[in-house]
């Protein structure tokens, strides 16, 4: 089992809202919650220092449930981390949120040269825990994640969250739509059957 992190473990959106919104105010551009519900994409690489400045004034919690169903798949599945968020504040929320031992590999943005939606960081995932693609399941809450997942030979299912991917989610068709983390134990269950 492999993971995003914002939006699917972590509840990132009012950082990640807030740190866009004032981001734009510094660069002089006049959007409002309303375009970056539109546009939204979380690969703005121009903006990211920016964007990071502003989003260490935030302290996100993880999603409700997260933690729970963290501990409980974690008895029968390795678990592994796949984000673009950068690997300092990764690293930081792991440790602060006490999940960083929960997790045999850990990718963050930066750790290959190619991105989401680009099979690479999985890849790497999958290589540091020796496991198959076809053995692995990814859980992400983007329409890239299912792009990278599918691109590297992996199953994936969707999780709707708080960020404005519902549409785009909806559109990749993924294998399963989940309303909340907590319905992850009994798809997997499912799965197996």
């Amino acid at each position: 089992m492999l993971f995003d992190w914002d939006g699917t473990l972590v509840d990132s959106y009012e950082a990640d809202s807030a740190a866009y919104l004032a981001m734009f105010r510094e660069m002089g551009i006049p959007w409002g919650i309303e375009d970056l519900a539109e546009h939204y994409s979380p690969n703005w690489d121009d903006a990211d220092r920016s964007w990071r400045k502003h989003y260490a004034k935030h302290s996100p919690q993880l999603v409700q449930g997260a933690r729970d169903v963290l501990e409980e798949i974690r008895r029968e599945h390795h678990l592994g981390l796949v984000t673009s968020g950068d690997r300092v504040r990764v690293a930081r929320q792991l440790r602060a949120f006490r999940l960083t031992r929960l997790f045999r590999a850990r990718v963050c943005g930066g750790d290959t040269r190619m991105k989401k939606p680009h099979p690479a960081p999985l890849r790497m995932a999958l290589r540091c825990m020796a496991l198959k693609p076809s053995a692995c399941v990814y859980v992400g809450d983007s329409p890239e994640d299912l792009q990278m997942a599918r691109s590297a030979g992996v199953r994936a299912i969707a999780v709707l969250g708080r960020f404005p991917t519902e549409k785009g989610l909806r559109a990749a068709k993924p294998e399963y739509l989940l309303e909340s983390i907590r319905e992850l134990p009994a798809v997997l269950q499912k799965m197996k059957e």
